[in-house]
This record gives structure tokens, C-alpha cells and sequence, in this order.
């Protein structure tokens, strides 16, 4: 791989996620003869600078869907699974978490879901929430690195029966893509090293997104008021 990034930051990622979906969608809808309704979901904190370029382009609702690593006080750097707000888990394979006693397991699971429910609440005043049922729900984040929280956002969605779910995103493994593949309708990545190691390396610039700053992303593209 060149040692140059492929993204200068997050926005020229999502502009570029953004042009080649506008011609993904087109070829969509030559297909089946009829105009298809997208709705961009973004996994926050990151995801959401990417979002809301695709959003603007495609010109289509802006929401968030919010899914946290399981981890363990032991080894909070590994995950041994995911779960989104409403519940949704998913778990890593079992030699990852297959030691740890039931109740442990169920005490990081609720950690992880209370995080998640807290972001959900602190995006609240941002969002403007679209029933996604038959339209094309457009899953967008920063880079997938592991895709456990990609993949349990993904399986809370179709609770909702969109008409079909995207995988978007600028940069994933190349090791990746099968299995992100089977729990999805269609990927959209822009590139896919082999090569990996960590999604800040392909950009130019990478900074934290805070909390504050995501929230003024989304309330600006839904023309909402500062609740501050």
C-alpha cells in the first residue's frame, strides 16, 4: 500500500462513499423500475462526519444506530462481543469469552448496553427518527475494523424490515468482506486492504470525534436547535 492515506478526513471519505452510492442506487433502480427511498444510519461518534456528506448527496434522512464492544474489565481492549441500544447482542467466537462464568458475561453485556443507551440519549436531540420499514437503510461508519459493531447495528435494522440494508464504509480488511457479506444485502467499501492493522491509518487526518461535535453535525443536517 502507498504510504499516502486514502482519505484526507472524514468528510472527503463520505464525499467519496457518497459518489459511488449515488451510482449504486441509480443501477438499483434501473433494476427493479422504480425509485428506491435511502435512509442513512450512522454508528456514532465517528461515523457520523462520514453520514452526513452521503446523506446531503443522496438527499435522504440522517439518523444514528448505536451498537458498543462487549468487553471485560480484565481486558477492556478486547472485545468479545457487541450490543446495540435496543438490545440486539452479538458475540465473538466462543474461545474469546467461552472461560468467563455466565454471570460475568451477563455483567459486561449489561455495561455495554448501558453505554449504549446513554449515547443513544445524548444523540436524542439530534435526530430526527425515520420508520426505515421497506425503504434502503444505508449503514455508514468510519472504517470497520472488526465488524462486531457494524454487524449487531446491522441485525437491529432488519427488526425494523427495511427493503433491503447497505454496508458502507471507506476502509475494511479485505478479510472482512465474506463475512460481512452474509448479514448484509450488498457491501459498499472503498477499499480493502490486506494490510490493516488499524482505520486512523488511512486517513490524513483522524481526530477524536467528541460528543459535542457529532451532535452539532447532526442537529445542523436536520435543522435542529441546540438543546444546550
Amino acid at each position: 500500500m502507498s504510504s499516502a492515506p486514502l482519505f484526507s478526513d472524514r468528510a472527503h471519505a463520505g464525499e467519496e462513499l457518497a459518489q459511488v452510492l449515488l451510482t449504486q442506487i441509480a443501477e438499483l433502480e434501473m433494476t427493479m423500475g422504480e425509485m428506491v427511498s435511502p435512509v442513512v444510519y450512522a454508528l456514532p461518534r465517528g461515523g457520523i462526519p462520514v453520514a452526513v456528506p452521503v446523506a446531503r448527496r443522496l438527499n435522504c434522512p440522517l439518523d444514528i444506530v448505536v451498537a458498543k464492544k462487549i468487553t471485560t474489565p480484565q481486558n477492556p481492549e478486547l472485545a468479545i462481543g457487541a450490543v446495540t441500544s435496543d438490545g440486539q447482542v452479538l458475540w465473538a467466537q466462543q474461545r474469546l469469552w467461552g472461560r468467563l462464568k455466565a454471570t460475568l458475561r451477563q455483567t459486561a453485556l449489561r455495561h455495554a448496553q448501558d453505554k449504549a443507551q446513554a449515547q443513544l440519549a445524548e444523540f436524542a436531540p439530534g435526530c430526527s427518527p425515520v420508520n426505515p420499514q421497506g425503504r434502503l437503510a444505508l449503514v455508514v461508519d468510519d472504517g470497520i475494523a472488526t465488524g462486531m459493531t457494524m454487524i449487531a447495528a446491522t441485525q437491529a435494522l432488519k427488526e425494523q424490515h427495511p427493503h433491503q440494508i447497505w454496508i458502507c464504509t471507506p476502509v475494511a480488511p479485505a478479510g472482512l468482506i465474506k463475512c460481512l457479506g452474509r448479514f448484509c444485502d450488498r457491501l459498499v467499501i472503498l477499499e480493502t486492504p490486506d494490510d490493516f492493522l488499524s482505520v486512523s491509518r488511512f486517513y490524513g487526518k483522524f481526530p477524536q470525534v467528541n460528543t459535542d461535535e457529532a451532535l452539532a453535525y447532526l442537529q445542523k443536517y436536520n435543522h435542529l436547535p441546540d438543546q444546550q
